[in-house]
């Protein structure tokens, strides 16, 4: 038996281009609503600094050119350096003071600055030496 029905050949992609539309209004009248998370940083003065460095039981670390950490003129080793932090912190209970030498590398400082949360350290400055 012949059958009278017509194939559907076609897709109507019309509600498909209105629901696209308004996913895309929606996205851009949220998107700069959208609070953006990342540090919050507050730079001092420099004078403010020098004053509260005189007074401050910091730890005081330098991370030199090569890489290397130094407490009071002596170097610490790499491996070393979680337990020398902790132990400085129970006598410098103000924080850590991380200074760097110009050529001194990121992951450096990074990983300083990881032993020393690590460690209890929850105040962290850094500077330029």
């Amino acid at each position: 038996m012949p059958s009278n029905r017509k194939t559907f050949n076609e897709i109507n992609i019309t509600p498909l281009t209105d629901i696209f539309l308004v996913l895309l209004i929606i996205m851009m009248v949220i998107a700069p609503l959208l609070d953006q998370q990342g540090l919050n940083l507050a730079v001092p003065n420099m004078i403010e600094v020098q004053d509260d460095l005189k007074d401050a039981k910091l730890i005081k670390v330098l991370v030199t050119d090569n890489d290397e950490y130094m407490l009071d003129d002596s170097q610490i080793p790499v491996n070393q350096i979680g337990s020398v932090i902790a132990e400085q912190a129970k006598d410098n209970p103000d924080g850590l003071l991380i200074m760097t030498q110009n050529n001194a590398t990121h992951g450096a400082v990074v990983k300083l600055m990881d032993e020393a949360r690590n460690n209890g350290v929850t105040n962290i400055s850094i500077t330029e030496y």
